[in-house]
Order: structure tokens, then C-alpha cells, then sequence
């Protein structure tokens, strides 16, 4: 079903499922575009050849879903970059996790006391980082001013953990993960660039700096640079859609699940996917 709004082609998507074949995300991830997949595919496979660009990978929906031979993926977070690195290898959790108030706020602690003390690339700070995720409140990576992570507990009936991460080492090998700001990523000509950075709204607090408009700004700027594929996903906000028609993009508007809502909405979200090289 397609309607319109303002001029763009508005595609009424039910959520769909991944392939088979695919692994699930090893954590929990507000916007998660795991039933964005099926439609990406469609616009990844006939540059399939390429190596795939994350400047953003969250939750690594995406990669696992498209199965690249070749990744290049990044975010600012560099607790999520470090445990991605730790399920590279082969990664065991033996830390206690327990779905109990008390023991999340005692690892809590611990987790900032490892970032306080520089110790953010241990295996340690991994595994703690997967049991925040899973425990605190609604899947949420929020840290305050001075870089501490302040997510509070999440109160689940059932929590199911996973220890065993060894399912992960194949399909990750050929993954190069980096930290950093997108700017700083040296791209090839013919990278495929998938961009899903913090939405156009009014929580930006995904890591100590936040993501402002103007970085927005930027980023689409960067993007429209690039001489290869590039897809961008983001909030359908109208100062969106309008900068990436400024810079030439193609846009379509999909009827989005809405995920994760502090106020139990699950009515759909209009999200835009700008594209343009395909």
C-alpha cells in the first residue's frame, strides 16, 4: 500500500523477516533496523561485491543481515566497538547475571569505575557491557556529561542470557570495526555506504557528546561526497527531508515499527530512506 505525503511515496511495509540464514543481533538496539533488512537487500545485492560502510553499525542489523564479504564498521560508542571486537574472537560470558535490581547497579558501577579507570577495551567492560544492555531499561545506551552510563534497571519478568557467542566468529572475521567519529573513515570510490545515524529528534544522548543538527548537517554533506552507493536511513522530520533533497538525494518514506517508546507507543514512525549512485 502506498500513499503520499507532501509530494514523497509513502510504502505502508508490514515488518518482515530477515533471512534465515541471518544471526540475530547480540544486543538489544533502540532503532535497530533489523526489519529494514528486506528492503536494503534489494538495493544491496546488485553492488553485493562491494565492501559494505557502516559509519553508525548500533545493533549490526544490518551486516549480519546483508552478509557482506567485506565491512568496514563504526560508531562513536566505544563500549559497543569494544564488545564487537570480543565477539570477533570467540567470545564466553562467565560473569553472574542476575535480573535483580541490586546486582544491575552493583555491575553498573563497575562498568563505570572500568571506563573511569581507562579500562574500556577489556573483557571485563564486554561482558558487563552485554548484561546493562539486557537488564537496564529498555534496551537503552544513554551516558551523562562525563561519559558515565546511566540507564536505569529495567524491571523484565524473563531475561534470557547468552554465554556462548562462538556462532559469531565466521560471519565476523572479514569485519574491520573502528571508533571514531564518521569523518575520520577513509572510504574507497566504490564502497556501499549504509548510514543510520541518531534520528532527528529530541534524545541525542546516544554517546557523551550527542549528535546535533549541525552534525546532521555534516554528515549529509559527507555522504553527498562519496562517488559510490550510498543509502541513508533517518527520522522523516520535514528539515530532513529537506536537506538530503538539497544535496540531490532520492528519498522514499516507509511506515516503520516503532521499536522502543517510553510511552508505549507502537504506532508506526515514518522514517526516509535517501539514496542515490544505484
Amino acid at each position: 500500500m502506498m500513499d503520499m505525503q507532501r509530494g514523497f511515496p509513502i510504502i505502508d511495509m508490514k515488518v518482515l523477516e530477515t533471512p534465515s540464514n541471518a544471526l540475530k543481533p547480540a544486543l538489544k538496539w533502540a532503532g535497530g533496523k533489523r526489519w529494514l533488512v528486506p528492503v536494503l537487500k534489494e538495493m544491496w545485492e546488485p553492488d553485493s561485491h562491494r565492501r559494505l560502510v557502516e559509519p553508525f553499525v548500533g545493533g549490526m542489523a544490518v551486516a549480519l543481515g546483508l552478509q557482506p564479504k567485506q565491512a568496514l564498521l563504526n560508531d562513536i560508542n566505544i563500549h559497543l566497538i569494544n564488545f564487537y571486537r570480543w565477539l570477533q574472537r570467540g567470545f564466553y560470558i562467565d560473569l553472574v547475571m542476575e535480573n535483580d535490581s541490586q546486582h544491575y547497579y552493583k555491575h553498573r558501577d563497575k562498568f563505570n569505575k572500568l571506563t573511569l579507570d581507562g579500562k574500556t577495551d577489556t573483557k571485563e567492560a564486554a561482558e558487563l557491557f552485554y548484561y546493562l544492555n539486557r537488564t537496564g531499561y529498555n534496551g537503552l545506551c544513554r551516558f551523562n556529561s562525563k561519559g558515565m552510563f546511566n540507564v536505569p534497571f529495567g524491571r523484565y519478568k524473563v531475561i534470557n542470557y547468552v554465554r556462548d557467542f562462538s556462532d559469531y566468529v565466521p560471519v565476523l572475521k572479514n569485519f574491520f570495526l573502528t571508533t571514531g567519529d564518521f569523518s575520520q573513515l577513509a572510504l574507497e570510490p566504490i564502497d556501499f555506504v549504509y548510514a543510520d545515524p541518531p534520528y532527528d529528534v529530541e534524545f541525542t544522548k546516544y554517546s557523551t557528546d550527542g549528535f546535533t543538527w549541525e552534525d546532521q548537517e555534516r554528515l549529509a554533506e559527507w555522504l553527498a561526497k562519496h562517488p559510490g552507493p550510498v543509502v541513508l536511513s533517518n527520522q522523516a522530520t520535514e528539515r530532513i527531508l529537506s536537506l538530503y533533497d538539497r544535496f540531490g538525494f532520492s528519498t522514499k518514506i516507509i511506515k516503520g515499527p516503532r521499536r522502543i517508546s517510553c510511552t508505549g507507543d507502537r504506532s508506526p514512525a515514518l522514517e526516509v530512506l535517501a539514496y542515490k549512485g544505484l
